[in-house]
């Protein structure tokens, strides 16, 4: 089967200490309604974004892509954020980390705001460790009013290699 391969350019981006947090997702934050980890269940995470999304729209992700990923992950080169709501899954984001970039790859929500919550609590731990920037890739309101930004291709290219090196 073809790998397909895209390269956004401008690139869609959130610096980790740039993510917003709305009043309402602070509430929802600090109400302790949801539990997150990390790296708990990569494989639980990529599944739903697969399924989830095939049921929609179809998706890029197949059984080879998959597994894959779950080789990175093995390999360390790959995260994933769990959002769980009484021991059940219910939210996640999953992507590549090189150097100090990271690379999202796919997140889902069977709840309202799981996604939110992963995106935030990745950011935050991305910030912690230093990492320079997430990349969304693509643009969607959803992500622009969490803070993420639009970047010229010129400026992707140092940030990775400042990431990078």
């Amino acid at each position: 089967s073809d790998l397909l391969w895209w390269c956004p350019k401008p690139r869609f981006i959130i610096k980790p200490n740039e993510v917003k947090i709305s009043k309402s997702m602070k509430r929802v934050f600090n109400s302790g309604k949801f539990k997150v980890t990390f790296d708990n269940d990569f494989e639980g995470v990529i599944r739903n974004c697969k399924e989830l999304r095939e049921n929609k729209e179809g998706t890029w992700i197949n059984n080879d892509m998959m597994e894959a990923y779950i080789n990175l992950f093995k390999k360390g080169f790959a995260s994933s954020v769990e959002v769980y709501r009484d021991e059940k899954l219910v939210g996640g984001l999953y992507g590549v980390k090189i150097g100090k970039c990271f690379f999202g790859e796919s997140m889902f929500s069977i709840e309202t705001n799981a996604s939110k919550v992963a995106l935030i609590s990745i950011c935050k731990r991305l910030e912690e460790e230093g990492y320079i920037f997430l990349d969304c890739q693509m643009h969607t309101n959803h992500l622009e009013s969490m803070g993420g930004k639009f970047v010229s291709w010129e400026d992707f290219k140092l940030m990775l290699e400042d990431g990078i090196n």
